[in-house]
């Protein structure tokens, strides 16, 4: 292995952790006010999931389940028609970075 490919392996291992170890100032446009409704922490009593942790194209496809119509909704069929695909996908990938 030469020096080149080290310094590039090192590079992407120090870029992934410091992707997952993104914290609220971190978060794209339109992540934290999710946290008005969804509970960051496990032990919250409610209906509403949690979306710490969750799989990003979880979050990317009930985004678009809501944005259609296809799946029902109180507020989330609005609230998702407001954001674009590539926003859904900033905010779906920030959630499932975080951690407890």
């Amino acid at each position: 292995m030469d020096v080149t490919r080290i310094v590039t392996a090192a590079a992407l291992v120090f870029a992934l952790i410091d992707y997952a170890a993104a914290g609220p100032a971190d978060a794209p446009p339109g992540a934290l006010a999710c946290s008005g409704c969804h509970p960051a922490g496990r032990t919250a009593d409610t209906t509403v999931p949690r979306l710490n942790g969750r799989n990003p194209a979880d979050i990317v496809t009930a985004m678009q389940a809501f944005k259609s119509g296809q799946l029902p909704s109180t507020v989330m069929d609005r609230i998702a028609k407001g954001f674009s695909y590539d926003e859904v996908k900033a905010i779906a990938a920030w959630y499932g970075a975080q951690k407890d």
